[in-house]
């Protein structure tokens, strides 16, 4: 997807960068994939408010995703590439031969008609799912999954991917997006390929009204506030705050918050790039 930049005749359009969503072949979702989707506004069970600047926001329908990819070694049509309001990457509407249809995350360059397969023996191209012990190494991927069978959680936002730099034993060692290199069950799927909709970070709203579409209310800093209200608030004029810390006291900007007694820590080989 390309990007184009508006013609400055007012001013929400001045610094506007929008998508011009070439990729987009259907206009309508598939009904019998769509879920209702209720709006929190930031509140709990109990109606109490425990995430600020939510609220408002066009209304939306959930698609289900198969993150899982399931049905092995049967393949499936691409039928349409998709708008998600849900998410920033594109989705696409694939229909096994049984007539059952399923929406997947789209990877970059899938086209409508192409064939798509997931399982063992699979051929590593674009769009297919495979087990990490099976991908070649040095393909990227996106789509991972942390626990087999469990679905998809790593590797799943507009334009991201991680690529297979080894295995060891049951292990296969994947590079994340964030730059952490980490070992994953080498028995865990992945999806080649990198993730649709790459130029969604060029994107510019140019107005604070297409925030408050998605759903964002305008956000407070703390240095604004009043002492009783943040840490970094109050003082005469505009005082800078002291140290950068969250609402409830928590150091921003460099203090560890991960617990030292984690399982998993073992199984991450190089932390994440600051």
């Amino acid at each position: 997807m390309a990007v184009r930049k508006l013609k400055p005749v007012t001013p929400g359009q001045r610094h506007r960068i929008i998508g011009t969503f070439d990729d987009i072949t259907a206009s309508k979702p598939e009904k019998s994939l769509l879920r209702p989707l209720k709006k929190t506004g930031g509140r709990n069970n109990q109606g109490r408010m425990t995430m600020r600047y939510i609220g408002g926001g066009h209304k939306r329908r959930y698609r289900l995703i198969d993150f899982k990819r399931d049905r092995e070694n049967e393949s499936a049509v691409v039928k349409t590439v998709e708008y998600d309001p849900n998410r920033s990457a594109r989705i696409a509407l694939v229909e096994y031969s049984d007539g059952e249809k399923r929406y997947i995350i789209a990877p970059e360059g899938i086209k409508v008609g192409q064939k798509i397969e997931s399982g063992h023996g699979v051929a590593p191209e674009v769009g297919n799912t495979l087990y990490l012990s099976e991908i070649p190494l040095g393909t990227v991927v996106h789509n991972i999954e942390l626990y087999p069978g469990r679905g998809a959680c790593m590797a799943r936002s507009a334009g991201s991917y991680a690529q297979l730099l080894a295995r060891e034993g049951k292990y296969a060692i994947i590079k994340l997006p964030s730059g952490e290199t980490r070992m994953v069950l080498a028995e865990c799927k992945a999806t080649v390929g990198t993730v649709s909709n790459s130029d969604h970070a060029l994107i510019k709203s140019g107005k604070a009204g297409r925030s408050r579409w998605l759903g964002r209310r305008p956000r407070t800093r703390g240095v604004v506030m009043n002492p009783v209200d943040h840490p970094m608030g109050g003082g005469e004029g505009r005082a800078s705050g002291g140290h950068p810390r969250s609402r409830k006291g928590i150091p921003a900007k460099g203090y560890k918050t991960r617990s030292k007694k984690k399982g998993s820590s073992r199984l991450i080989l190089e932390r994440r790039k600051k």
